[in-house]
């Protein structure tokens, strides 16, 4: 069964079986071996997955992810994730990611590099044909994406390049741009309380924590909380924001910057307006679902929030805006480059981030539309939204 529960879906709107069976699977998945000799007596391998989930509506787009513990069945899950997010966007994309399951903390760069080329080698055909448009994600970043590049020298093949190298102004911020948009929309329409007045925790303070934290700040949001790996900070009376960027830059860590210390698990507690988990899945669960006091919970990571608490949190009245709305900044913004590589075409970072809002806006306001109508929470309201677009793209290419 895929993240999304098509059965719940099909008893707010007609949802043809034969959409269920082909929205149901991925189109493909393939498993490659990755190998790289560093010396006579010493190599690294690796297991490496690319799945497309959906080439219905356009190339499968979804970043490359890097890291010790990624399956086929977890890559398989965020590219039916993709899947959802860019038919909710209204994106000519479908959905796809790749998984390659290596540390890269103790890679250099250039061994990094080294190893990527591996993958590029067996994937070159559908970057080249452009089936597939990858993107950073975590474990990779736009150094690696500019590998990619080098090998095809296609400038649409790949999107998050570094902006050098035909990558886009803005586009390092736009994931954490749209979580801040959407916890403003969120905030505004539900709480309906001047956003000086509302608190905000992060839990993550990654790229995107980072930026969701910034943009909130400038948009008025008392950021009070927030927290990386090496530990976390509190201050009720909220943070300079800037200021403790600057010190992570320094530090590597929010850990030393003046505030109380709190632990991860603190932070998902405390009473704040809006709380924002935008490290790794899962950590909002049966088990600590009735502990959440935030009002509104803005998903910036991937699947931050199990099924079981979101029913909880549903029964309590937390609303929960879902992944597939909440982090698509990123994708949009990658269409806009994708769309510019293709072209030629330039812009500025202002004119990103302002289409950006545009486009978050008009999702948000389609999801609450579809909220109100059907009477459901907001994760169904956007999954409903997502699969009209489906369904309608399915008709259009006669697969059903």
């Amino acid at each position: 069964m895929g993240f999304v529960d098509l059965e719940n879906l099909a008893k707010y709107i007609e949802f043809p079986d034969a959409a269920m069976e082909v929205l149901g699977q991925p189109q493909r998945q393939t498993i490659m071996s990755l190998r790289l000799k560093l010396s006579e007596t010493e190599s690294i391998s690796a297991k490496a997955y690319v799945v497309y989930h959906s080439l219905l509506r356009g190339p499968a787009k979804g970043g490359i992810r890097m890291a010790p513990d990624v399956t086929l069945e977890h890559t398989a899950h965020l590219a039916e994730l993709m899947t959802w997010k860019t038919a909710l966007m209204k994106l000519p994309f479908g959905g796809g990611k790749s998984g390659i399951a290596i540390d890269p903390q103790p890679l250099t760069h250039f061994i990094k590099a080294s190893f990527l080329r591996d993958w590029i080698m067996q994937t070159r055909l559908d970057l080249e044909k452009g089936i597939y448009v990858p993107a950073p994600d975590m474990g990779t970043g736009p150094s690696d994406m500019a590998v990619i590049f080098g090998e095809t020298h296609i400038p649409e093949c790949v999107t998050g390049k570094p902006i050098g190298v035909g990558g886009l102004p803005g586009r390092l911020e736009a994931t954490g741009r749209g979580v801040a948009t959407t916890s403003r929309l969120a905030a505004e329409q539900i709480l309906q309380r001047p956003l000086n007045e509302l608190t905000v925790a992060i839990q993550g303070f990654g790229n995107v924590g980072s930026f969701a934290a910034l943009f909130c700040h400038e948009m008025g949001f008392k950021v009070v909380a927030v927290n990386d790996i090496r530990g976390g900070i509190h201050n009720p009376e909220g943070f300079d924001v800037p200021r403790l960027m600057r010190h992570v830059a320094e530090t590597r860590s929010v850990v030393g910057f003046p505030g109380d210390s709190i632990s991860g698990e603190e932070l998902l507690h405390l009473p704040v307006d809006v709380l924002i988990p935008a490290a790794m899945g899962d950590v909002i669960h049966q088990k600590n679902a009735n502990q959440i006091q935030a009002k509104i919970i803005v998903e910036a990571a991937n699947g931050p929030v199990t099924q079981e608490a979101d029913a909880i949190l549903n029964d309590r009245g937390v609303q929960t805006v879902p992944d597939i709305l909440a982090n698509a900044g990123g994708v949009s913004a990658s269409y806009v480059e994708w769309h510019h590589s293709k072209s030629g075409g330039m812009t500025t970072k202002q004119q990103v981030l302002d289409n950006l809002d545009a486009l978050m806006t008009d999702a948000w306001n389609r999801t609450r539309a579809a909220q109100e109508r059907c009477k459901c929470d907001l994760r169904t309201a956007a999954q409903l939204v997502s699969a009209e677009e489906l369904i309608s793209s399915l008709r259009d290419r006669n697969w059903i």
